[in-house]
């Protein structure tokens, strides 16, 4: 028998941070072991394995690189530790992200003894024709931006008539660049999109409560894959152990798909979602749709560059089922044309848009006919719905078309947030989205529309339930916090397009 891949078994390790207890002295490794060091050939059987995934560890101690080698020269200087779990019983080595050091000195043992949590990241620099390499042993501090979250299994309570919205995350970066009236999300320099679909399908899984072996569907919508041939969803699958897993050959049990319709490409998946869940031979109770973009744009000084005053980072996860439904899916309805906005040849790496063709008769045609379709077809008037929230590329778009359509400011202010992050494509509307459901109270009506350029509409009509207030609790993460914490970290333009890059 051949052996696997080295990145394939790095992958397996390092992404989820797993390791071992011997079920006979309690010794506990990190990596998984045959048996224990300790009590030899006698532990053979009794290993049980462990997951430090959503656990939070301590910075022991800790050090600066200042001049990395190799493969990491583009982190810059960084810090790098020992983190300890289980008081003690497991320490690893682990880098600390999201952190911009300056040239001046630092008092690195103020560091050091704080708890911290594990971060999904880029593990290093590669070359264009190597596999992205990641791990989780990169942390960040459990009591500033990203904090820390228990991650319960609750059995359901409750099955409704209706599949709909189970749970939800939202993930965006920390870092932002501010200019005129907008601030955007931007990634650190070991995000991409991979990276924002892993912690908001995390935060999904935080907030709903599901046991992630349940999840027997995985959608992940976006246009800006690092890959072009090689899914993002199959990433997913793995680190959030959806469906079940066989030990012997760590293969997930889950069907796990990319989808691409520019920014509608992930919310065209919501129908699909919920009517896998409701057809009982699917057998599949719980279905996963991720939209992610760290969206694309040419510098300023090149053509198209205009997109680059816009363009945001992040990633939003929700789950769809039929139990301890928060939003029941109470209808949809969907419209295409061949109508070409804004696109990227392949191999080009920057996307050209229609210019003024970008407006009518792209984005506001598309979305008003799906709206007013569906709404005619609930025999719905604007009055009769509580939240409207639509894709958001800029301000004046969303703020115009929900006037057209006759909706006031009190039902589109709380979805509007491109504003505080940008343009995140594939995540923009979802999040929008995820904003409304953070504040919503039950029996409320929700009316989302998607747009993706090419293009096409996806309208939604969502009505709450009371599950949304019992489920609010769970998530510390919020689109609010995210928005407004005191750990958001201001760059200037030219940290922004080294960011961008990555590694």
């Amino acid at each position: 028998m051949s052996s696997e891949p080295i990145e394939r078994r790095v992958s397996y390790i390092g992404d989820r941070l797993r390791g071992n207890r011997c079920s006979l002295c309690g010794k506990e490794y990190f990596r998984t072991k045959d048996y224990c060091g300790k009590c030899g050939r006698k532990s053979f059987g009794k290993m049980r394995d462990i997951d430090f995934f959503y656990e939070k560890g301590v910075l022991e101690v800790c050090t600066i690189v200042r001049e990395p080698t190799n493969r990491f020269t583009k982190l810059g200087p960084y810090i790098y530790g020992i983190i300890s779990f289980h008081n003690g019983k497991v320490r690893v080595p682990g880098r600390l992200t999201d952190c911009v050091l300056k040239d001046e000195e630092m008092d690195i043992s103020m560091l050091e003894d704080r708890e911290v949590v594990p971060r999904f990241r880029r593990r290093c620099a590669t070359g264009q024709s190597d596999i992205i390499p990641t791990i989780s042993l990169a942390f960040s501090f459990a009591d500033e931006y990203y904090p820390y979250q228990e991650c319960e299994i609750i059995k359901p309570r409750r099955e409704y008539e209706t599949p709909g919205i189970v749970g939800y995350g939202v993930y965006v970066s920390k870092f932002r660049i501010k200019e005129s009236a907008m601030e955007r999300s931007i990634p650190f320099i070991d995000e991409d999109a991979i990276t924002a679909a892993v912690e908001a399908g995390k935060m999904a899984l935080v907030h709903s409560g599901v046991d992630p072996s349940l999840i027997g569907k995985v959608y992940v919508g976006s246009e800006s894959n690092p890959y072009a041939v090689k899914p993002i969803a199959s990433k997913v699958a793995q680190v959030l152990k959806l469906g079940e897993e066989e030990k012997l050959d760590g293969i997930q049990s889950v069907d796990a798909v990319d989808t691409e319709f520019a920014c509608k490409a992930a919310t065209s998946m919501f129908k699909d979602a919920s009517a896998l869940v409701y057809y009982p031979r699917s057998h599949i109770p719980y279905a996963m749709v991720i939209g992610t973009d760290n969206s694309q744009a040419a510098p300023r000084d090149e053509i198209g560059g205009e997109l680059d005053f816009f363009v945001g980072y992040g990633s939003s996860a929700f789950i769809f089922g039929m139990h301890d439904v928060i939003a029941e899916m109470e209808a949809w309805y969907s419209c295409t044309s061949d109508t070409p906005d804004f696109w990227r040849r392949d191999r080009e790496p920057y996307p050209r848009h229609g210019g003024r063709f970008t407006g009518d008769p792209a984005y506001f045609k598309h979305i008003q006919k799906a709206a007013t379709k569906l709404m005619e077809k609930l025999k719905l008037q604007p009055t009769d719905i509580d939240y409207f929230v639509s894709h958001q590329p800029n301000i004046r778009f969303p703020i115009k078309v929900a006037t057209e359509l006759g909706f006031k400011e009190d039902q589109y202010s709380a979805g509007l947030r491109v504003a505080k992050f940008g343009n995140t494509y594939s995540g923009a509307s979802p999040i929008g989205l995820a904003a409304v459901l953070d504040e919503a109270k039950p029996s409320q009506r929700i009316l989302i529309v998607s747009y993706g350029s090419g293009a096409g509409a996806d309208a939604y009509c969502l009505t709450t339930t009371n599950q949304i207030k019992g489920k609010r609790f769970r998530q510390k993460f919020t689109v609010q916090h995210q928005c407004e914490s005191e750990y958001l970290e201001y760059v200037n333009y030219n940290t922004y397009r080294r960011f961008k890059l990555g590694l």
